[in-house]
Parts: structure tokens; C-alpha cells; sequence
């Protein structure tokens, strides 16, 4: 039996879930990329299937790792390239959370596969997220999907400063050489691969195409598309090419000594 509210109550409770909702507990794995910059590693498996040295995990298992210690119950992975050999690897991998696979059947497109792919989400009424797959980064998810429901995004971007894989010089206005810096951070901040949507923004995709030239142009216009800036000291690396398989390598071994 429930108690009846009291009579001389002079404002009804605050529902504090309603104001604050609570962070979405599904995501989408965007895991179909051929990653032919990362020969002969994808010759014959799929490049989130690549595994980061000295891990013993391959791509996939950090990011389902980190999805499921961020409060993901739920994951979507779409396959493409070679995916029975990732079906095969999530079929007998001992995995934290729930896994369903999707497979696409011709090329949709990254907007195309993302829709396809949200299909499958068990909760289509509830914010989800979205990773691609070649993506190897640790952040606090809750924190991005505070600050997408704050502005009342439709979605949000991560954003990553990563550092220019070129030596660049300083000089001052006379033209004069000052300094040289080693691969100091790009001025500009761009597109991690990881993401908030709201429940309505699946029906906003291209059943074919890019999203990124199609749907988050328009809801810039409409600004409803926000940006989360990566925190202060946040891991992130694309893994492309076999130099950033050795440069994430090398970042774990430095991290583990420290």
C-alpha cells in the first residue's frame, strides 16, 4: 500500500528523473569499414577486427568495453567487410553487454548504415549513442550525454583536437625562425566518430548517403546539432594507418609505466 500525498503539501514533488534524463543505455557500432590504409592488417579481417598491440583485444572489444563501463546495456554492430569474422569474434568472446549484429546487404552509406543499423536499437523511444568503429578513445560518456540533453540537441558531436603528425615552425613577424614543435595540436577541432542522438533523429537519416553531407548540415542550420569538446587529458586516436597502431601501442606502454 502507498501512502496518499499530504494534504498540506504546497508544491507537488520535483521529478527529478524528467529534468534530468537519464543517459542512454544503447548504442550503435558503425564497424563495416574495408580499412584499406591499414594493409595487410585488413587483408583478412575487418578493420575494427585489427587488434592494438600488446592489448590482446582487437578495436571492437575496447570500445564495447568502454560503451558497457559508461552504462551501455545494449550495442548494435553494423558489419560490412569481412563480417563473419567479426560475427564469429562476438559470437565466442565473452562480451559485457548485449550484442546484436546487422549486416548490410549492398552499401548503404555511412548516413544509410547508421539508419539501417538504429533499426535494431531494443529501445527505439530513448537517446542512444553512436561510435565508429576505428575509433579507440576513453571519455566520460555521461558528461556528453549531459551536455547534449542541457541544449536540447537533436545531436551532438565529440570533438577532438588531434595532433598534426608534422613538425611546424615559428616565427615571429619579421619572418624570423623561432622554435620548431613537434606535432603540436591542429588549431582546429574535428569530428571524433562519437555521438548522442535523440530518439526522433534516426527518421532524420538518408535511407542512402552521408549524413554529414545531408542530415548535420541541416540541423546546423536549424541549431539543433551541438559539439562536446573532448575533456582535458581525454585518450583519443583514429586508428587508420599501421603507424597509429604503433603510435597507440606506444601511448599504452607509457600510460602503464606511469
Amino acid at each position: 500500500m502507498t501512502d496518499s500525498p499530504s494534504p498540506t503539501a504546497s508544491a507537488p514533488p520535483v521529478d527529478r528523473a524528467a529534468a534530468f534524463p537519464a543517459p542512454p543505455v544503447q548504442a550503435v557500432v558503425l564497424a563495416g569499414g574495408q580499412g584499406s590504409r591499414l594493409r595487410p592488417y585488413t587483408d583478412d579481417r575487418p578493420k575494427p577486427m585489427v587488434e592494438i598491440p600488446g592489448t590482446g583485444l582487437p578495436i571492437i572489444g575496447h570500445q564495447l568495453a568502454w560503451l558497457a563501463a559508461e552504462g551501455v546495456t545494449d550495442a548494435v554492430v553494423s558489419c560490412g567487410h569481412l563480417a563473419e569474422v567479426l560475427q564469429e569474434w562476438l559470437a565466442g568472446a565473452e562480451l559485457p553487454l548485449r550484442v546484436t549484429t546487422v549486416v548490410e546487404e549492398e552499401p548503404l552509406g555511412r548516413g544509410g548504415g547508421l539508419k539501417y543499423a538504429a533499426r535494431r536499437l531494443p529501445y527505439p523511444g530513448l537517446a542512444w549513442y553512436a561510435t565508429n568503429g576505428d575509433v579507440w578513445t576513453r571519455f566520460p560518456l555521461r558528461e556528453m550525454a549531459a551536455f547534449h540533453a542541457e541544449r536540447g540537441a537533436t545531436a551532438t558531436l565529440a570533438l577532438a583536437r588531434p595532433r598534426i603528425p608534422w613538425g611546424a615552425v615559428e616565427t615571429n613577424e619579421l619572418g624570423q625562425v623561432l622554435d620548431f614543435v613537434e606535432a603540436p595540436p591542429s588549431p582546429y577541432l574535428i569530428n571524433a566518430g562519437v555521438y548522442v542522438f535523440a530518439p526522433e533523429f534516426a527518421a532524420l537519416l538518408p535511407d542512402l548517403g552521408d549524413h554529414e553531407r545531408t542530415t548535420f548540415p541541416r540541423l546546423a542550420r536549424e541549431r539543433r546539432l551541438a559539439g562536446f569538446p573532448l575533456p582535458q587529458g581525454a585518450y583519443w586516436r583514429a586508428i587508420d594507418t599501421a603507424k597509429d597502431l604503433a603510435e597507440a601501442a606506444r601511448e599504452l606502454a607509457a600510460h602503464s609505466a606511469v
